[in-house]
């Protein structure tokens, strides 16, 4: 290290020298030069410059103090001196920074710097002041303002600290020795870096010889081995541990902390019984799955490697018994799986095994199984009786007479004393009371008749009790199958109902019917279709029947025209007979309605009946099928009064005798008023015609459109009797025709002179070709009264549609009576 630090320096002067060398040059001026801190002067030697270099004002950087001191006096750190001060008191020292004036002070007279209280270098290890000089009189800076700075000097004032006051760990039980349990850590608060008072050193003081600690590390660890660290023997331990520093030398600071180990467990004992030998009871009577005893075993172990499952390994009730284990209390629960006769055994005995659910190979041994022994004695009971069977299923015939024997039951009293037994039914399955049993022998009769076809199978059940205790019963069911006879006949699947076109071919098929039996033969249904035989003659002439030999068969047509206005409906009568013994039949109708079609044989036109009937018609249909009729009753009622009518005599006697009216439509006014035409027919009846116009005259109603403003220029002239005179100016008309010119003229006056009557551009011809036109007559109204009759039957060629008015037009009147 000397040599070292003589080296260094060597190096350190050859540098100076360089710098002084440096510096010698021609004097210029006298300057002051600053090198390394140094001031430098110039001189002049041999006519040269040369610098050289002078001692620094300040004579210091940095102090040291020591951290805690305890004196009574203020603690001298050292001196500030200045090459400007000659002693003489011109020169003022002045200290500014961290602490200055108050941890720190300075003589200002002469530079003595003091620390006024006791330092802590754990709270803070150094200082940064600032010290210069200054003139007292003028008070400049005689140097610049230059910082230093003040350490603390450590001293082992701190002792070692643990990160907690309590460790927790554990480590599993028997384990090797050195197994690492956990680590501990303390800090040292004093300086690391000088000397040896932050070095640690860890011991354990208490918990010996179970573990030890890493000197260094503070790592703790098993010091015993497997045989010595048993949880069941001691399972908690509490270690005590120090942390010493000055590298554990005497004088050093010490910390503790305490450590609280537990030991784990591990699967290392196996489960063991309380007992050797168990005792239980049974009722004979107890049921599968119902418990019999419990047995115990203990294991030191906790937790899963506490956990232990039960069997049966050897004994007369192996396939008697079982075991399970209770999760909960760890016990083992046994339970009968199977039924108990005191009377055939009265004991059994069991051994029973023991161990750990879960094992350790390291820890498992040949003892690690235990045994025990139980001895199960079953008690006796009073039993009811019990059946031979579980059931029974019994057959009769459902044409069997009332008293016969369907079947027998059986049952006995397993005890040792065998009570007779006594038979009877429950009515709570035979409600209607068809069968009974004999009470002694169990023998099951029929009481009432029975019909298969009702119910083909009863259910029954039957109570067998002990004689002297009606209290222990026992019920067995007892099915009873009711065997088939041939006893119904076969009728139709369905109710049948279709139609056939009024134009069809002989041998159209038009249903196919097929027919159900109640009865269920074992050999399967045969049915044969057929007429009715005193229905032969009425229908071989429309329909006949095939049968299609697979229980179906099909209606055909006889005939290639039907009418329906003749007969719209028919009734076809079949034959359905079935091939069992006895042989049974029965009638079922067929119901045909005769409708129209189309050339592709689709119904077009039916009555009410076969459109209803038919498959897939919907409400609205129906309601439109039924508007349909009720216009054609409408149509018909009209067309019957219509030829009533006809059959009255007309107004005008001759057709030829007609008078037209002409009326012009070539005005905007007056509505339909303005089309009052006259009656042509009151010509012919001048009397009728002047009393009409005598009632016209009081009852006319005025024009809604013109209101009258003057009377009439002259009264319409009256006969003495009270008809109406024509007017002077046409009182010498012609002589002919007397009675009908002076109507006309009578209504030209009025409808000239009359306000009421229509607008003046109205025409009105009141004129005939009278009797005995070749042309005869060209009214509309002759048609009316025409006696002539007409064929329609050509209507039927103009379609299916206008065939409906060929055949009401073209009907008699006899039809409709």
């Amino acid at each position: 290290m000397r040599t070292i630090l003589l080296g260094l320096l060597w190096a350190y002067m050859c540098l100076i020298s360089m710098d002084a060398m440096s510096l010698i040059g021609p004097r210029t001026g006298v300057e002051t030069r600053e090198i390394d801190g140094d001031k430098v002067e110039p001189a002049v030697v041999g006519g040269s410059m040369l610098l050289k270099r002078v001692r620094r004002g300040w004579m210091w950087n940095q102090f040291f103090l020591q951290e805690e001191f305890t004196g009574t006096e203020n603690q001298y750190i050292g001196k500030l001196q200045s090459d400007k001060d000659r002693l003489d008191g011109t020169v003022k020292y002045v200290l500014s920074g961290e602490g200055a004036g108050g941890i720190f002070v300075i003589d200002e007279n002469n530079g003595d710097l003091h620390a006024t209280r006791r330092l802590d270098r754990e709270e803070k290890a150094s200082y940064i002041l600032k010290a210069t000089v200054v003139d007292r009189r003028t008070g400049s800076k005689l140097e610049p303002e230059t910082d230093f700075i003040i350490k603390l000097h450590d001293i082992n004032d701190n002792e070692p600290q643990f990160t907690k006051e309590v460790y927790t760990g554990s480590v599993p039980e028997r384990s090797d020795i050195g197994t690492s349990v956990m680590q501990v850590t303390a800090t040292d608060a004093d300086d690391s870096m000088y000397g040896n008072s932050a070095k640690l050193v860890y011991s354990i003081s208490q918990g010996h010889p179970y573990f030890s600690v890493d000197p260094n590390t503070g790592v703790i660890r098993t010091a015993l081995g497997p045989g010595d660290m048993d949880r069941e023997q001691r399972e908690h331990y509490q270690v005590v541990i120090e942390a010493k520093d000055m590298a554990g030398q005497r004088g050093g600071l010490t910390g503790t902390t305490i450590v609280n180990i537990s030991l784990t467990d591990v699967n290392d004992n196996p489960p063991q019984f309380t007992q050797s030998i168990y005792q239980f009871s049974v009722l004979e009577s107890s049921k599968s799955g119902s418990s019999v005893g419990r047995i115990r075993a203990t294991d030191k172990d906790i937790g899963k490697n506490a956990e232990m499952y039960f069997t049966i390994v050897s004994g007369d009730g192996m396939d008697v018994f079982d075991i399970s284990t209770d999760r909960n209390t760890q016990e083992g629960v046994i339970t009968v799986s199977k039924s108990l006769d005191y009377e055939r055994k009265r004991s059994y005995t069991v051994e029973i095994q023991v161990q750990n659910a879960q094992t350790d190979p390291r820890f498992t041994l040949a003892g690690s199984k235990d045994v025990a022994t139980v001895r199960i004695a079953v008690d006796d009971v009073d039993e009811p009786p019990t059946f031979d069977k579980a059931s029974y299923v019994m057959e009769v015939k459902e044409d069997a007479a009332v008293g016969t024997a369907v079947g027998s039951v059986s049952a006995s009293d397993p005890d040792a004393a065998r009570h007779p037994v006594r038979y009877s039914i429950d009515r709570r399955t035979d409600m209607d009371r068809l069968f009974d049993v004999h009470a002694g022998n169990g023998s099951v009769i029929l009481l009432r008749p029975v019909d298969r076809e009702e119910n083909a199978w009863h259910n029954i059940s039957v109570i067998a009790s002990e004689y002297n205790n009606h209290q222990q019963t026992s019920h067995v069911p007892v099915h009873i199958r009711l065997l088939d006879i041939n006893d119904n006949a076969p009728t139709f699947a369905t109710v049948y109902e279709t139609f056939v076109c009024e134009r069809t071919k002989a041998g159209q098929r038009i249903q196919t019917v097929s027919a159900v039996d109640a009865d269920t033969p074992s050999s399967g249904h045969k049915f044969f279709f057929s007429l009715a035989p005193e229905d032969l003659r009425t229908y071989r002439s429309n329909f006949t029947v095939r049968d299609n030999g697979d229980n179906t068969a099909g209606i055909l047509t006889r005939r290639a025209s039907y009418s329906r206005l003749h007969q719209s409906v028919y009734l076809v009568p079949v034959v359905i007979t079935d091939g069992d013994y006895p042989m049974q039949s029965s009638t079922g109708t067929l119901t045909v309605r005769v409708c129209t079609c189309d050339r592709e044989g689709k119904m077009e036109v039916c009555n009410a009946e076969a459109l209803a009937s038919s498959a897939g018609l919907s409400t609205g249909a129906l309601i439109a099928i039924l508007l349909c009729v009720i216009i054609l009753l409408m149509i018909v009622v009209l067309f019957t009064a219509l030829k009533r009518q006809r059959k009255q005599e007309p107004l005008i006697l001759s057709k030829e005798d007609v008078r037209d009216n002409v009326v012009s439509y070539n005005d905007e006014g007056g509505g339909e008023e303005d089309t009052q035409a006259f009656d042509i027919g009151a010509l012919r009846h001048p009397d009728a015609a002047v009393a009409a116009a005598v009632a016209l005259e009081e009852s006319a109603k005025q024009r809604r459109d013109i209101m009258p403003t003057e009377a009439l220029p002259y009264p319409v002239l009256r006969r003495g009797g009270g008809g109406l005179a024509a007017p002077p100016v046409l009182a010498a008309s012609g002589r002919d025709n007397a009675e009908v010119r002076d109507f006309i003229n009578q209504r030209v006056v009025e409808n000239d002179c009359n306000p009421t009557a229509p607008p003046y551009d109205s025409l009105a011809t009141y004129a005939y070709e009278g009797t005995g036109s070749v042309a005869e007559s060209l009214s509309s109204l002759g048609s009316v009264s025409s006696e002539g009759e007409q064929d329609y039957h050509y209507l039927s060629d103009w379609g299916p549609r206008f065939r409906k008015l060929a055949d009401m037009y073209g009907a008699d009147d006899s039809d409709f009576c």
